[in-house]
Order: structure tokens, then sequence, then C-alpha cells
């Protein structure tokens, strides 16, 4: 498990890839929106496309805030509440 995120809006934290486990062959991210106070967890062909999407947008090196707009579009698929244990 590793940061690879954080600002004041999202935090995102990669899973390495499991060659043992199918549904985290391509590892996972899991993405939180912190002021919703909920995430979605990103595994296999999702995580897959995450990375090359993310990849693409490091290219060219992006602002704070260009990095939260592309964050923002999984905010409607973010449905699991945050919950400290």
């Amino acid at each position: 498990m590793l940061m690879i995120y954080n600002s004041p809006n999202y935090c995102v934290v990669e899973f390495a890839a499991l060659s043992d486990n199918r549904s985290l062959s391509a590892g996972g991210y899991e993405i939180v929106d912190k002021h919703a106070r909920r995430e979605i967890f990103l595994d296999g062909e999702l995580a897959a496309q995450f990375r090359q999407e993310v990849q693409k947008l490091i290219a060219t090196e992006p602002s704070e805030d260009e990095v939260d707009d592309f964050l923002g579009q999984f905010d409607s698929l973010m449905t699991h509440p945050v919950i400290l244990h």
C-alpha cells in the first residue's frame, strides 16, 4: 500500500499487484473524497485503465487543481462511506 496522491480534497492509495489474486492481478487503487467522506476501490481492468489515464495526466505535469478535477470524475461512483476502525 502506497499513498500516491494527497491533496486537501482527495487521497489516492495504490495497492501492489498480486499474482496469486485474480482481482488484484493489475493492482488496485482506493480514491477517497475527503469532503464527502466517500471512497471507491478500483481493481482489475478499471485499475489498469486508471493507471494508464494517470500516467498520461502526469506526463502533462498537471497542477493540483487539474489532478483534483481528474479525480472528480469518480465522485458519482463513490458510494462507500469512509469509516475509521
